[in-house]
C-alpha cells in the first residue's frame, strides 16, 4: 500500500505526504541496518518526507551529533534515491564547541557539513531548529535567502518559534524581498493542543505556511499503552511519559481514542495522527518508527477518514 494524497509545504512548490518521517531514531533506537531497512520501506509505501537535524543524536552517550545525517547520507549514497525523497534537516541547535545559533558565519558552516553527511548537493526544506535572538532576523533570513539562489537549499522553515517572533521574520521577509519561512516545526498533538492553537496558528493560517508538528504521539501516550503508573516500565521514556501525560484528562483523551479506533477497526495511534491531519492548518505531523510493522501501521494512518462526529469528541475531551 502506497498513500497517495500529497500536500504543499507553504507556497514553497514542494509536494509531501500526509505524514513526516522523523529521523531523530536514525543512529540512535535504530542502527544503521535498521535504518536503512526503515528508508527503504517509508519509500516504497510513499512516506518519502525525512526531516532530521544536525543535532541528532547528540543526546546518546558517546555521540556528537550529525548521527542521523551520517546514516540518511550512506543510504542515499547505496540506494541511489535522492531524487525520491523530500529531505529535510536543522540548524541552530548546540553542537558544542561554539556550534550553535543562526549567525551568517555558523550557518554557512552548518550547511556544508549538513551537506557532506548527507552525501547530497541540496537540502529541500532547511529549518531554524529554534530562535536565536542573538542575530537579527534580517541576517539570519539573507543567509537561508542565499543558500537558495545557490541551489543548495529549496525552501526554509522555522522551528519553536514563538507566534510574534515569527510574524516579525515573515514580515521582514516580505518588506526586504527575502525568502519567506515556508514551514513551521511547533510541538503539538491531541494532549499538548494550547502553545500551537492559542497564538502560532493564527500566524500559519494568514500567511499560508505548512505545519510540520513534533510529538505527534504525545511521545508514545496517545498510543495508549499508558494507562497506568506502572506502565512507565513499557519504554525508556516511560516514566517521563507518565508523570507528564497520565492524568484525568490524558485517560479521557486516550478512553476516547480507543473508542473511536474501535469503531473504525484502527488503533489509537492512528486515530490520534488522524486527527490531526484533518485538521486544516496541519501539513503532515511528524512520525517515528522503529520497526517495519510500524512503518505499516503509520501508513494505515494516512487512509483512514474520521467522521464529523468522531473529530468533535477528540475535539472536546481534549480542549484545554
Amino acid at each position: 500500500m502506497s498513500t497517495s494524497e500529497h500536500r504543499q509545504l507553504g507556497r514553497s512548490g514542494i509536494q509531501v505526504p500526509l505524514l513526516t518521517f522523523g529521523g531523530n531514531v536514525f543512529g540512535w533506537t535504530a542502527d544503521q541496518s535498521t535504518s536503512f531497512s526503515l528508508l527503504d520501506a517509508l519509500v516504497e509505501k510513499g512516506l518519502n518526507f525525512i526531516d532530521t537535524a544536525d543535532v541528532y543524536s547528540r543526546w546518546v552517550p558517546g555521540n556528537e551529533g550529525g548521527e542521523s545525517e551520517t546514516i540518511i547520507g550512506n543510504w542515499l549514497k547505496q540506494s541511489g534515491k535522492r531524487d525520491k525523497i523530500i529531505l529535510a534537516t536543522k540548524v541552530g541547535m548546540d553542537l558544542g564547541d561554539g556550534k550553535t545559533g543562526l549567525a551568517p558565519k555558523y550557518i554557512r558552516q552548518a550547511v556544508e557539513a549538513s551537506l557532506k553527511r548527507l552525501q547530497t548537493d541540496y537540502i529541500d526544506l532547511y529549518q531554524a531548529h529554534r530562535d536565536d535572538e542573538d542575530t537579527p532576523l534580517q541576517d539570519t533570513l539573507a543567509t537561508f535567502d542565499a543558500l537558495i539562489k545557490e541551489g543548495k537549499v529549496r525552501a526554509i522553515g522555522a522551528s519553536n518559534y514563538s507566534a510574534d517572533r515569527l510574524s516579525e521574520a515573515l514580515k521582514i521577509s516580505a518588506d526586504a524581498g527575502l525568502a519567506r519561512y515556508e514551514t513551521l516545526q511547533p510541538e503539538y498533538n491531541l494532549y499538548d493542543r494550547e502553545g500551537y492553537e492559542s497564538g502560532l496558528e493564527a500566524v500559519v493560517e494568514e500567511h499560508g505556511l505548512g505545519v510540520i508538528n513534533y510529538y505527534s504521539l504525545a511521545s508514545g501516550f496517545l498510543s495508549g499503552k499508558y494507562r497506568k503508573p506502572e506502565d512507565a516500565a513499557k519504554s525508556a521514556r516511560g516514566q517521563g511519559v507518565v508523570e507528564k501525560y497520565l492524568n484525568d484528562r490524558g485517560l479521557k483523551i486516550v478512553h476516547a481514542l480507543v473508542e473511536v479506533a474501535e469503531a473504525h477497526h484502527a488503533s489509537p495511534t492512528q486515530v490520534a495522527l488522524a486527527w490531526q491531519i484533518a485538521r486544516p492548518s496541519i501539513t503532515a505531523p511528524i512520525v517515528s518508527a522503529t520497526s517495519l510493522a510500524q512503518v505499516d501501521e503509520l501508513a494505515k494512518a494516512t487512509q483512514l477518514k474520521l467522521t464529523d462526529a468522531d473529530k468533535r469528541l477528540l475535539s472536546e475531551v481534549s480542549s484545554y
